[in-house]
């Protein structure tokens, strides 16, 4: 019985862990609405559980941009993946699984960063991505 267990074991971690090393989905840059699964927040959703307030700012665009890069750059498992003068795409790894979130933040006008963060791959997130989204928000409104 042990043996079983152990190669079950293995082969679910083998499984989850080449599950998390998959691509960045194709609508990164487009703002896409929710799927219909709890492990997405967007600052342009209207409906729960997926609508969260954007980041407001006063301020030249320039300056919360780059307030927001630094506070990305202090966050642990976050890595910039691509960087223009009004989109910002960011991974965030979680540590035990690397289950892998794309965080998207979008500089539309001057005084308003949206965003979307969704996870890759599963049905329920625990609410980590809302809770990373309010953590960059607090953050970012104590820097102003």
């Amino acid at each position: 019985m042990g043996l079983i267990f152990k190669t079950f074991f293995v082969t679910l971690i083998i499984f989850l862990l080449s599950a998390c090393s998959n691509k960045a989905p194709s609508t990164i840059g487009k703002f896409p609405g929710c799927p219909d699964k709890p492990n997405c927040v967007s600052s342009k959703s209207t409906t729960s559980p997926h609508a969260i307030d954007p980041i407001y700012y006063k301020g030249p665009q320039e300056d919360a941009r780059k307030s927001l890069l630094l506070i990305i750059k202090s966050l642990q498992r976050a890595r910039l993946v691509s960087e223009h003068d009004s989109f910002l795409h960011v991974e965030f790894t979680s540590n035990l699984f690397r289950f892998v979130d794309d965080v998207e933040f979008y500089f539309p006008e001057v005084g308003i960063i949206h965003f979307r963060s969704a996870s890759r791959i599963g049905h329920s997130d625990l609410g980590v991505n809302r809770e990373r989204m309010e953590h960059i928000r607090q953050v970012f409104e104590n820097d102003q």
